[in-house]
């Protein structure tokens, strides 16, 4: 059967993986068995994506990025250079935690940048930004822009990815015109 996607000859697709219909792979890279990596994604040089995790479609992986098991990328997921996830939180070399790997899901469109450090078990909301070099130890909210050490909420993005300014809890996209909200929680939603 021919394959739909393209893998450089310097990388490794181990058995049981389903890659999506466009999907390029490039060089070096490795993508463990029973991954999930949906249509027309791009995984970079260097990436290692481990055992069982899930993209979805359009996610776009940089260079020298590790994805443990336990990550669940949605659509649209972007991972800049040198990210990398964790999925054990008190590992040792000399004790296997296989058992203990903790969830990471990563929300439709969300944006994770250069050396960013996420650690396991904190989901990342629809449409966030993380900073480069950001440290994340908890959930990031739907349209939160993060960053530092730790990461901490330091504004709201539009989907496209613009910050936003709210006025009396509301605020019009800049550059797209679209409309959000926050709710009784400060929580931010798009209203149109």
């Amino acid at each position: 059967m021919e394959k739909n996607y393209f893998v450089h000859e310097s990388s490794y697709v181990d058995e049981g993986c389903e890659i999506g219909e466009g999907t390029k792979i490039w060089h070096f890279s490795h993508i463990m068995s029973d991954c999930k990596i949906g249509r027309h994604c791009n995984i970079g040089q260097n990436v290692v994506i481990s055992p069982g995790v899930t993209f979805g479609d359009g996610v776009k992986v940089q260079n020298n990025v590790s994805v443990y098991t336990g990550v669940t990328c949605e659509d649209g997921v972007f991972l800049g250079p040198s990210c990398v996830f964790t999925n054990v939180i008190n590992p040792r070399a000399f004790i296997e935690r296989k058992s203990e790997y903790r969830a990471t899901p990563i929300g439709r469109g969300a944006s994770i940048g250069a050396n960013v450090t996420i650690v396991c078990g904190h989901s990342i909301g629809e449409y966030a930004l993380i900073g480069a070099g950001s440290v994340v130890t908890k959930d990031v909210p739907d349209y939160a822009m993060v960053y530092g050490d730790p990461a901490r909420v330091h504004g709201w993005v539009c989907e496209c990815g613009i910050q936003l300014t709210f006025e009396n809890g509301q605020a019009v996209c800049p550059a797209c015109g679209k409309k959000y909200a926050k709710d009784e929680n400060g929580n931010v939603k798009e209203i149109g």
